[in-house]
């Protein structure tokens, strides 16, 4: 036999090897229900899929991502300011930041970030 297919031969066979001795050693004879169910944001998985959510979770997730993507985006604002020209860096940092201030307020004015009436 040749090293190529030997190699790839024990490639198989050990990795085989390996899956079944986990299998056969682990601990997971019993299938517990619960442990074996799926849990996703606090939604209990054995009711309803059809029941409503708060959609104040979702706009705050949404804002969080909107905001979070706009924070790395201004990091390598910061790190390139010594190579740019000053004079654009510092207009189109302005008006970056112009624009984050402007979605801020109009969500605030929206009442989006008032968690309770």
């Amino acid at each position: 036999m040749s090293i190529l297919s030997m190699s790839i031969l024990m490639s198989f066979i050990v990795p085989m090897i390996i899956m079944m001795t986990a299998t056969i050693l682990s601990k997971k004879l019993i299938n517990d229900r619960e442990k074996s169910s799926p849990f996703e944001c606090g939604f209990d998985p054995k009711s309803s899929a059809r029941m409503p959510f708060s959609l104040r979770f979702f706009l705050i997730a949404v804002i969080f991502l909107i905001f979070d993507v706009e924070i790395a985006l201004i990091l390598p604002i910061v790190i390139i300011m010594k190579t740019s020209n000053i004079m654009m860096w510092t207009m189109s940092s302005t008006f970056f930041i112009l624009i984050l201030l402007g979605g801020l307020y109009h969500e605030w004015n929206q009442g989006a970030l008032k968690w309770a009436d």
